[in-house]
């Protein structure tokens, strides 16, 4: 027994010995900077699972057999006889540029199950990425035919339940919305191989995010700063919400530490005006002079959370994504509070409410930045400061208690004109009387 317990201990020694080579920074450095695919830790998913789970079309390994997702299944390889044709270029073309990156493409992926590296299953995630790689090509190629509507050829059959007009209209915003999730993404290097295959030239990697992007977004812009390849579709949409630069901090030293801010309602009463920003990058926040700007943002039933909740998950698994998003959930929750804010938002064009009730929106900030956690000395913790800083100055926290004892209210209202005009009517009889007794000793005198 003894013995036995032994030798165990010498099999698992021997294991870890022959993977300390593993441990040398700059090989866990490179490791580490390939992965950008990752699964949602059951802590951040049980508190809403429809959030991170496609709904139709599995996309990379991680949902890759999910039973409710295998219909797509055949559509995917109806997209490649589709791209196949019409590129006149062999399988076996795509399938060696694909190999060319396998190890990079595989890789990305943090924690890919083991069934996918052995020989057979190299081969099945060579196959699934270069079905799941043309069917997104086709997606978004169908998608933006049927937008311009100026005859481009589209060799789908005009009843095709994907790829027609109808497809597109009905069944795609589904797609689009697996897309945005971030245990269902294609790293981009995939579909820039594919494209030098079927074009016969390497496209440009601004060419391939505007591809992306038109199809996710087609309002949204590129920034002129990301030129270089995107991670994946999540990564190239969240650039999109990213542009310009942030308003410079300014220094103020008796501004409160804490990261809290009053709400929308509050800051109004306290003569803060609330304005609509001139574009809608989320870098666009800004606090001058008594006017707090914020980025529209467009509220609804299907994407909104979905898209913001895996943002704010890409953010947190993602060492170097920064905290743009999830600071902007945290500031949205901290100023909507009420119905009364949303009410607010809403009449300055800061928020586009198409859930209809403002409740709903109030509950929506305040699910998605549940837990959030933000870097310290970020931008907006410093708008946030600003803002408070201007609150609390004297004239301002007077104003808003002035505005919150006697405005909120007709009833209030009316008691507050009612007590001015007294208070004005006894000013004058004061007056008068003094008036009065001077103007009588002056006659008296005389």
């Amino acid at each position: 027994m003894a013995a036995g317990s032994c030798g165990n201990k010498r099999v698992w020694m021997e294991e870890v010995e022959k993977t300390l080579h593993e441990a040398e920074a700059w090989m866990e450095l490179t490791q580490w900077e390939r992965r950008c695919i990752y699964r949602v830790p059951a802590s951040i998913k049980d508190r809403n699972p429809q959030a991170y789970r496609p709904r139709v079309v599995s996309l990379g390994p991680f949902h890759h057999g999910d039973e409710q997702l295998l219909p797509m299944e055949e559509h995917k390889r109806r997209a490649l006889r589709h791209l196949l044709r019409r590129a006149k270029k062999p399988l076996a073309d795509f399938a060696a540029a694909v190999e060319e990156v396998m190890e990079q493409l595989q890789s990305a992926y943090l924690d890919l199950d083991k069934k996918w590296l052995d020989v057979d299953g190299r081969e099945k995630f060579l196959e699934m990425m270069i079905m799941d790689g043309c069917f997104q090509l086709e997606v978004m190629r169908a998608t933006a035919i049927s937008e311009l509507n100026r005859g481009q050829v589209n060799d789908y059959a005009p009843n095709d339940s994907i790829f027609s007009r109808h497809g597109v209209l009905y069944r795609v915003p589904y797609i689009r919305g697996d897309m945005l999730m971030i245990e269902n993404q294609l790293p981009l290097l995939l579909l820039k191989n594919l494209l030098a295959v079927e074009q016969s030239e390497t496209p440009a990697d601004h060419v391939v995010n505007r591809l992306v992007l038109k199809f996710l977004s087609p309002s949204s812009r590129m920034p002129p700063t990301a030129i270089s390849l995107g991670l994946h579709p999540l990564d190239v949409y969240r650039r999109s919400m990213l542009y310009g630069v942030y308003q410079r901090p300014l220094a103020f030293p008796d501004a409160p530490e804490t990261d809290m801010i009053r709400s929308a309602a509050e800051l109004y009463e306290a003569g803060i005006r609330l304005k609509k920003s001139s574009t809608e990058s989320l870098h666009d926040i800004r606090f001058r002079h008594g006017v707090l700007k914020l980025p529209a943002v467009r509220v609804d039933d299907s994407t909104t959370e979905l898209v913001l909740l895996n943002l704010i998950a890409f953010e947190l698994l993602h060492v170097g994504a920064g905290n743009d998003v999830t600071a902007y959930a945290f500031f949205m929750n901290s100023i909507v509070r009420s119905a009364r804010d949303v009410a607010l938002l809403s009449s300055q064009g800061i928020i586009l409410n198409l859930v209809g009730s403002d409740e709903a929106v109030v509950d929506l900030f305040h699910s998605i930045s549940k837990d959030a956690v933000l870097e310290p000395d970020g931008v907006i913790t410093s708008v946030q400061r600003q803002v408070n800083a201007h609150c609390q100055k004297p004239w301002n926290t007077w104003r808003a208690n002035i505005i919150r004892n006697y405005f909120r209210s007709p009833t209030s209202f009316i008691n507050f004109v009612a007590a001015t005009i007294v208070l004005l009517m006894t000013i004058v009889q004061t007056v008068y009387a003094i008036v009065s007794f001077h103007s009588t000793g002056q006659d008296k005198n005389s």
